[in-house]
């Protein structure tokens, strides 16, 4: 009955080799065997499959419709083969996309020095960013969606690996003029009389600065909050708030006058950046993509690149 019997690999190779070299012949000398043998591998895969592979009303080794289609599949499966054999001895896997995420802040200041380097380390091999909020890219490095993340050091588990890249230094910033004696240093509770515009619950930072004012003892009761640091950062050039930004980031916008540092104590804690990624996967390529962000990382300016030797 066809379909009882099992396709074996030695049927696929026997089938794409008569079909490459022309006969039963040469695909024997090719795979070391015997012309009865070959023709005795073809006998049961017609069996199984219940239907000619060959056109036995033509000479030599004509295919049939359906021969063709066999010999297609065979191709893909030899290739496999060869993909599996490459890893004998040692031999590195082959890596064909690297698939990471960005949170906004990475994505501009050094996500082009990242894609320069992945580049020089992998070349020819498909780059897959997404820039995305912390807590949404965690979810997707949790669910296999994704292989490496750069984020805020404010999620862990024990199938994830954290690298720790970089501190960022945050301020309170304001836009000139909004807030009564900048110059002097502020407590919390002076800030609180202003609105604060802070990040919200699926960003990394929003999600570090709330547990720490919910552990200094501070509420603020006027907060506008959004998961967009660019939206933030244009509500409070505007004028309509105080919010905490990155320093170094944003230093452009302060020497335009568009934005004053506002001191305050106790001062901001530097949030830690990291690289994380799976460590119960079989290969090691995420590993050595968060190496490479390490080496790329540097929020001290926007969009910033790798000079080119030319």
């Amino acid at each position: 009955m066809a379909g009882s019997v099992p396709i074996t690999f030695k049927q696929l190779e026997a089938i794409y080799w008569i079909a490459n070299l022309g006969t039963f012949e040469r695909a024997s000398l090719k795979l070391n065997t015997t012309q009865s043998a070959i023709s005795k591998r073809i006998q049961e895969l017609e069996l199984t499959i219940g239907t000619p592979l060959f056109d036995r009303s033509q000479r030599g080794a004509r295919l049939t419709e359906k021969g063709a289609y066999i010999v297609h599949i065979a191709e893909e499966m030899l290739e496999l083969q060869d993909r599996i054999t490459v890893l004998r001895d040692g031999a590195a896997v082959p890596v064909h996309h690297i698939r990471f995420g960005v949170t906004e802040l990475v994505a501009m200041t050094w996500l082009p020095r990242l894609v320069t380097l992945l580049r020089e380390a992998y070349p020819g091999v498909v780059l897959e960013p997404e820039v995305d909020m912390a807590r949404n890219l965690y979810e997707r490095l949790l669910d296999d969606q994704i292989d490496v993340i750069i984020i805020p050091d404010t999620f862990s588990a024990p199938e994830v690996t954290s690298l720790i890249l970089e501190e960022v230094q945050n301020e309170w910033m304001a836009a000139p003029g909004l807030v009564t004696g900048a110059n002097a240093t502020l407590s919390l509770q002076e800030l609180s009389s202003y609105p604060i515009l802070s990040q919200g619950t699926r960003s990394g930072s929003g999600l570090f600065f709330s547990k720490w004012m919910r552990n200094q003892g501070i509420v603020f009761p006027r907060q506008v909050s959004s998961d967009s640091m660019t939206a933030l950062l244009g509500l409070t050039i505007a004028g309509l708030g105080l919010s905490y930004m990155p320093r170094d980031c944003f230093k452009s916008l302060i020497d335009e006058k568009k934005l004053e540092v506002i001191a305050a104590t106790p001062a901001l804690p530097l949030v830690p950046y990291s690289a994380m990624y799976r460590n119960d996967r079989p290969t090691n390529v995420a590993q050595k993509v968060a190496e490479i962000a390490q080496e790329a990382c540097d929020f001290s300016s926007q969009f910033q690149n790798i000079p080119s030797e030319n």
